[in-house]
């Protein structure tokens, strides 16, 4: 892309006798200059690798796909926010799997809400309120911290529990994030509770978990956390279980190579 000058030529015509003479009575009496020496070019630095535990894409059903689009290794992990195994899964896998696997775009993980209650459904809502990049940091949270909001299940009567399960459902989800204070939770986030209102009243946003609940029926999971490796569902439902998978597909991958 770059462009180069032309030279203009010096009218030396007239001149050129005389110079020629000149150039016999000083030829030998000192050497004629080499061109100097080019300096070696400096080494060019290696591209610096691409982090892909940054990118977040949003799939058409509105489940959320970390890492490289195009990993040759693909994973999906059906989660429910009030699963304990589900919180136990990403305490486990969150630094082999999410920061270094997915980063490096050795994986891509895709995170698809199941359902089972309606407190899922409130903190699948919150959860997809703001910026999609910071989309993890909302759903580690939820779960890291699943032991103290779920305690308040002990502190609220039936009579209130009772309540999630009648009526209009934005209106439920409402009672359900002031009964397990969500508000106070997604406010460090920069989400105020209008915010977070408005994101448990987006009705596209509700549409597309219900898109979520199709896929999970399609691929037949009906336990959390299930996964699924390169579309086939795996008979496995822990960090354990999903590492073998992936390390038997890297021996499968390097069998015959030198």
């Amino acid at each position: 892309m770059m462009k180069f000058s032309k030279s203009r030529a010096a009218k030396f015509g007239a001149l050129a006798a005389p110079l020629a003479a000149a150039a016999l009575l000083v030829a030998g009496a000192a050497p004629a200059h080499k061109p100097a020496a080019k300096a070696p070019a400096a080494a060019r630095k290696p591209a610096a690798a691409t982090n892909w535990g940054t990118m977040v894409t949003i799939t058409a059903d509105g489940s959320h796909m970390l890492g490289n689009p195009k990993a040759s290794t693909q994973v999906t992990e059906f989660v429910s926010y009030t699963c304990p195994h589900c919180a136990h899964f990403t305490k486990e896998s969150d630094a082999p799997l999410r920061q270094t696997m997915v980063a490096k775009g050795q994986v891509a993980l895709t995170i698809t809400n199941l359902l089972r209650n309606p407190i899922d459904l409130t903190i699948a809502m919150l959860t997809t309120c703001g910026d999609p990049k910071r989309f993890v940091t909302r759903h580690n949270a939820f779960l890291a911290t699943q032991d103290i909001w779920m305690a308040k299940l002990n502190t609220l009567g039936e009579d209130r529990q009772k309540r999630w399960y009648e009526g209009d459902i934005q209106a439920r989800m409402r009672l359900i994030a002031a009964d397990f204070d969500f508000y106070s939770m997604v406010a460090p986030w920069g989400v105020s509770h209008a915010q977070a209102d408005q994101c448990i009243n987006d009705k596209a946003a509700f549409a597309k978990l219900e898109q979520q609940q199709k896929t999970v029926q399609a691929v037949g999971a009906n336990s959390t956390p299930s996964f699924v490796l390169d579309g086939k569902l795996l008979d496995a439902h822990d960090w354990a279980g999903l590492s073998q998978a992936l390390t038997d597909k890297q021996a499968a991958q390097r069998k015959g190579s030198i």
